[in-house]
C-alpha cells in the first residue's frame, strides 16, 4: 500500500490520525534539512533524473524517484530537488526544499482530509499551524549555527540525559541545537522537543505538571 496514504480509521478519529501523520512526516523533513543535511546533499545527485524528498509517518526520510503513474495516487513532493544542488548556496538550496516540503505536507494532509467537515478542516489547520514550518526551522537552525548537519544523525525522542551537545533535532521554534546545560521538554502531543526558553518551562514547573 502506498505509504503516502493514511490508514483507515473511524470518522471521528480521522482528524487526529491525519495530524499525527503530518507531525511524523514533518519530523522527517526537518531532520533531512538540519541534522541530516549532509546526507541529503550526498543523496541528491544532479547527474540523475528527477529526485524527490519523501518523509514518512515514523519520522524518517528518503530521496527517491517519483512514481510513474499519472496522475499520482496522492500529492507528491517537488520534483528535481537534485538539479539546483550545485548551482546555489547550500542554505538557499535547503530553504527551497523546505518551502516546497511545507506545501507538500499541507496539501497531503488536506488530500487525506477530503471527508472532513468545514469545522474539522479548520481544526486540522489550527493543529498544524501550532508547529513552525520546515522553512522557519531551517532558517532558525542556520542562525544558531546548526545548518549543515552539525548535529547527530539520531532525531529527538531519546533520553535527554544521553544527548550530547548538538544532538537531536533543533528546537522547532528557534532552531537552537541541544546543549547539555540547557533544559528541554518534549511535547506529549507531537513528540517534538523544545528548548525551555521557547516552551516557557523550567525543571521546577515541569515537575508540577503531568502533560505538556
Amino acid at each position: 500500500r502506498n505509504r503516502l496514504l493514511v490508514p483507515e480509521v473511524e470518522e471521528d478519529a480521522l482528524c487526529a490520525a491525519i495530524f499525527n501523520d503530518f507531525v511524523g512526516r514533518r519530523k522527517g523533513i526537518v531532520k533531512a534539512l538540519t541534522t541530516d543535511s549532509n546526507k541529503l546533499y550526498e543523496a541528491c545527485r544532479p547527474d540523475l533524473e528527477n529526485q524527490t524528498l519523501y518523509a514518512f509517518p515514523e519520522g524518517t526520510w528518503a530521496v527517491d524517484f517519483p512514481p510513474e503513474e499519472v496522475p499520482p495516487e496522492a500529492p507528491e513532493p517537488a520534483l528535481g530537488i537534485n538539479f539546483p544542488r550545485d548551482g546555489m548556496p547550500r542554505l538557499e538550496w535547503l530553504c527551497l526544499i523546505a518551502v516546497h516540503s511545507d506545501a507538500w505536507l499541507i496539501s497531503l494532509a488536506f488530500f487525506k482530509g477530503v471527508r472532513l467537515s468545514k469545522e474539522e478542516r479548520q481544526d486540522l489547520f489550527n493543529r498544524m499551524n501550532t508547529l513552525p514550518t520546515c522553512y522557519e526551522v531551517v532558517v532558525g537552525a542556520a542562525r544558531s549555527g546548526g545548518e549543515g548537519g552539525q548535529g547527530a544523525d539520531d532525531g529527538a525522542g531519546g533520553s535527554e540525559d544521553e544527548w550530547k551537545a548538538g544532538e537531536g533535532d533543533p528546537c522547532p521554534s528557534c532552531g537552537k541545537l541541544y546543549l547539555p546545560d540547557e533544559f528541554w521538554i518534549e511535547c506529549d502531543q507531537c513528540d517534538v522537543w523544545y528548548c525551555g526558553a521557547c516552551a516557557k518551562m523550567t525543571p521546577a514547573k515541569a515537575e508540577r505538571i503531568s502533560k505538556w
